[in-house]
């Protein structure tokens, strides 16, 4: 019935739903057609009659199309639908579909190919999926069907999700699956599941049934609107692809066979014994109420070692860049912005508040005497640095951003510089600018920060913002939330600087790997890799490819996403992609695909 579908199955039943404009049971019906099937039988009840109008003789030439209805389909489970057909079962081999699942077009035909007669598709377990697990040997034999009162997320790592397609053999139906299925619902009723006569046909060891795990093949069950949404992302056409990820802003953990260039964070922190402590208090902190902002000042204070009335902490640096900037603009001033950039800062101003200064130099490098010679005779109230500068990688070394700093004071200008990912440069955090010391030398000067790229936990949604001008500060810790980080993001806070250590480690193997990552980027014949001291290269797609081209291709063919950055201001029909520095593993798996496509 679908009812958490809410409206997609008011009117009809589950498999009538739409994925990206075609409906389950056309998609499945149509992979069917191709299998050449002596027929098809299938069970119908919730908007049944609607089902069977709309199918009526469209496969006719193709398949036949035997129907069979469940009048009580409210009052039972999927049990009871297949015993409904049970002496169709013993008269030939049988595959067993159900209808909510979306499947590559392959699946189906290994299924049929592979010798053994009686197999389960199965899935690697992932986060997303829900229902009946199986546990399987090193020769595939199903050892154990694990319901969901059984499940354990302890045991993960030994799951495989049942892709809930079964082959089944004329003789195992006949003498084995359909007897135990009489008995089964005869002593338990006809409100229960048929994997669980699976489960009991195991346990008794009289199964030989084995699993046919299908690696990455992509595939979905869809019960509620947020499967649907997903389901249109991965079965998305190639052409429609890259669009439907780059809308989530996101929330990638929901493809884990997807690999995320795109987004950048560490790759070296926080360290394992970091997260298990994180772990331990997990039970706490979920349900305790986090400080408020007072308290949450003194921790992020402590975290860099700067005076608590010099920091704002944020729900992420976008939670404060968007009350900075309402704060920096007023009464007609206006902000110099370098582009490209980072695109969240520009998007909280007026378009006619902005002083664009576009780099003229090769690779899109400039220093803070290109930034003097153009901003010195322009009307500003504030100037945007990011450093290492988003998406080129330009970075001005810290003496040249504290001279800068002193000539916006000069001319009464806030310098608001993100060193989001200064960390990464070759001379690590000593690069940064959060001192008191600095602070208080230069009172225009406001130095953002986002703990999610910096230090490997985006999830938690960290940033903060650091100066002097406490006046200014106040305004902004009266724009949040009284509680606008949660409980986590605290803990972390709080624990952060006995693993103060670990950091510098992680950032000096990070230069190291950049450092590896780069010479094998360089040697891919199509790209023009330009110097970076970030945790990302630019990199100009100079032949066979547009940018667009080969984030699209990456993604269809290798589910790897990078980012196309032709929609970037300042780039626009350059193309340039930005690709993110992950761990060794990743970087070369990147590498490869790239190579591939030489």
């Amino acid at each position: 019935m679908g009812r958490r579908l809410g409206k997609y199955t008011r009117d009809n039943t589950k498999c009538m739903l739409q994925v990206n404009g075609v409906r389950l049971i056309d998609r499945m019906l149509e992979q069917l057609c191709r299998l050449g099937l002596s027929r098809l039988v299938m069970v119908v009840g919730y908007k049944g009659k609607e089902l069977m109008d709309y199918i009526g003789d469209r496969y006719e030439d193709r398949l036949h199309i035997e129907f069979t209805e469940n009048p009580v389909y409210d009052k039972t489970n999927n049990i009871y639908s297949l015993a409904l057909v049970k002496d169709k079962m013993v008269e030939d081999d049988t595959l067993l579909i159900e209808s909510d699942l979306i499947l590559d077009d392959s699946l189906f035909q290994m299924i049929l190919d592979d010798p053994y007669p009686n197999l389960a598709l199965v899935a690697k377990y992932e986060t997303w999926m829900d229902g009946t697990m199986v546990r399987i040997d090193k020769e595939n034999n199903i050892v154990n069907f694990v319901p969901k009162k059984a499940f354990k997320y302890s045991e993960v790592d030994s799951y495989f999700k049942t892709v809930n397609v079964y082959k089944f053999s004329q003789e195992f139906s006949t003498k084995v699956y359909v007897p135990f299925l009489d008995a089964y619902c005869k002593v338990m009723g006809n409100n229960e599941y048929y994997e669980q006569v699976l489960r009991v046909i195991t346990l008794l060891d009289q199964a030989n049934l084995k699993a046919l795990p299908i690696g990455d093949k992509p595939w979905y069950e869809i019960d509620d609107v947020q499967d649907k949404d997903i389901a249109e992302a991965i079965f998305s056409p190639a052409e429609d692809k890259l669009q439907k990820y780059h809308v989530r802003y996101g929330g990638y953990w929901r493809f884990p066979k997807m690999l995320d260039f795109c987004y950048l964070v560490n790759p070296f922190f926080p360290p394992k014994r970091m997260r298990d402590e994180l772990r331990a208090n997990f039970d706490e902190l979920l349900t305790q109420y986090p400080s408020g902002m007072a308290v949450n000042s003194l921790l992020a204070g402590k975290y860099f070692g700067i005076s608590s009335q010099y920091v704002v902490v944020g729900n992420g640096a976008a939670e404060l860049i968007k009350s900075m900037m309402e704060h920096l603009v007023g009464g007609g001033s206006k902000v110099g912005i370098v582009y490209p950039t980072f695109e969240e800062y520009p998007h909280r101003l007026p378009q006619d508040a902005i002083v664009p200064y576009y780099p003229d130099q090769p690779d899109l490098r400039y220093s803070t005497d290109d930034l003097k010679a153009f901003y010195g005779s322009k009307d500003i109230k504030a100037l945007l640095l990011i450093n290492p500068d988003n998406p080129s990688g330009n970075y001005i070394p810290k003496d040249d951003v504290l001279s800068l700093a002193e000539w916006c004071d000069k001319r009464e200008i806030k310098l608001v510089v993100d060193e989001s990912f200064v960390d990464f440069s070759d001379a690590g955090p000593a690069n940064s600018l959060l001192n008191d010391s600095i602070l208080e030398a230069n009172p225009g000067l406001l130095v953002m920060k986002s703990i999610s790229k910096s230090y490997g936990v985006p999830g938690l949604r960290l940033g903060v913002l650091a100066g002097a001008d406490t006046a200014l500060l106040d305004k902004m810790k009266k724009d949040v939330a009284i509680w606008n980080i949660n409980s986590f993001a605290e803990f972390y806070m709080q624990i952060f600087n006995k693993y103060e250590s670990f950091y510098k480690n992680a950032c000096g193997k990070f230069v190291n790997e950049r450092n590896r990552f780069a010479e094998r980027l360089s040697a891919i014949p199509y790209l023009r890799v330009i110097p970076s001291q970030a945790n990302y290269f630019l990199c100009k797609v100079t032949d066979i490819f547009t940018s667009r081209q080969l984030t699209e291709r990456m993604l269809n063919q290798y589910n790897i996403l990078i980012k196309d950055c032709d929609n970037k201001t300042g780039l626009e029909g350059q193309n340039y992609v930005r690709i993110a520095i992950r761990d060794q593993q990743d970087n070369d798996r990147l590498i490869e695909a790239l190579q591939a496509l030489c």
